[in-house]
């Protein structure tokens, strides 16, 4: 063999070495590949949501971050759906966790192309349900990827997130708005309101609901979503309420060491209404029987939020114990 060729062939050898050796040596919650992606959705009233009026909705454009985990072929996926103040640091907590399990990430940003940073102390600035829009026209894009197996891919969401995921459960939000030709295999959100009741909201999909929240949530009141899951037990679906007594809203913020319990200034919370869809997909505050606003006597301020390390850390087993399971991960 020509000198020339002897040493080409040891520096591509090195180069690969030093390749696979770098690629052996990633921490395993580093993704090997980022994509950003362009999502097409609605913004849209709750009215024109539940009535199935897309006409009437305006078009704009969400994003998406796609994590792709260290592993081979088409990976399991989770969908994370962020709360009214946008994605945050703990996201970041979670997607680290998941991507360490050779789970891929897909994190829904759908406040950013809405020119919205916040909503916590002016929750009218966007539909309740317009999130569940961003979240099935993200599972159109994930479904024809080539690194997701379309078959293992959970939603995952927090707070106004956390209720977008548990309602987009339903069937009937399904068939009215999830074009993407596959369902969620599983639903879990984190300290989500309960407090609306929507017509057949208990016919969901026939897939596991993983609910955790704690006791002293005064911002979305873990009460309302005992009653909910009674609901929906009593109808046969597999639901299970994770209670942590000690625990304030936010509290997975624990993963980052947050300890510490705050007034979220001047957010509004619906602990105290009881809203109900009524007629044409309008929602009406149930103690007045006239259409809710955040105006409503029953809307309050200044809910708690905070971390605790314990159960955060509690929160992030129980939940990989059931991916694990769920994925059949090895």
């Amino acid at each position: 063999m020509p000198t020339a060729f002897r040493v080409a062939a040891t520096l591509i050898a090195l180069y690969a070495s030093t390749m696979l050796a770098h690629a052996q040596s990633l921490p395993k919650e580093v993704a090997t590949r980022a994509e950003i992606y362009p999502i097409p959705s609605l913004t849209l009233s709750d009215q024109q949501f539940l009535s199935g009026d897309a006409a009437a909705g305006k078009p704009v454009t969400v994003a998406g971050e796609f994590r792709v985990a260290q592993g081979t072929g088409k990976l399991p996926v989770v969908v994370l759906m962020h709360g009214s103040s946008g994605v945050g640091a703990t996201t970041e907590a979670w997607v680290h966790a998941f991507n360490a399990m050779g789970i891929s990430t897909f994190v829904i940003d759908g406040f950013t192309g809405r020119g919205l940073t916040v909503v916590g102390p002016n929750q009218a600035l966007l539909g309740r349900l317009n999130l569940i829009i961003d979240i099935y026209r993200s599972l159109e894009i994930l479904a024809k990827h080539p690194r997701v197996d379309p078959d293992r891919i959970v939603l995952m969401g927090f707070s106004r997130g956390g209720q977008a995921t548990l309602y987009a459960s339903l069937d009937r939000f399904n068939k009215l708005w999830n074009k993407s030709g596959i369902q969620f295999a599983a639903y879990v959100p984190f300290y989500p309101d309960c407090s609306t009741t929507y017509v057949g909201d208990s016919e969901v999909a026939a897939r596991p609901i993983r609910i955790f929240h704690g006791t002293p949530d005064d911002y979305n009141p873990v009460k309302s979503c005992k009653a909910f899951v009674e609901r929906l037990k009593s109808a046969g679906h597999d639901v299970v309420l994770t209670e942590y007594p000690d625990s304030a809203h936010g509290f997975d913020s624990g993963l980052l060491g947050v300890s510490t319990v705050a007034v979220s200034a001047n957010a509004q919370t619906v602990r105290n209404c009881k809203i109900k869809e009524g007629d044409g997909g309008v929602l009406m505050n149930g103690d007045t029987n006239a259409p809710f606003t955040y105006k409503d006597s029953c809307v309050e301020l200044n809910p708690h939020v905070g971390g605790n390390p314990k159960t955060a850390a509690e929160s992030r087993k129980a939940v990989e114990e059931f991916l694990q399971v769920l994925f059949k991960l090895g």
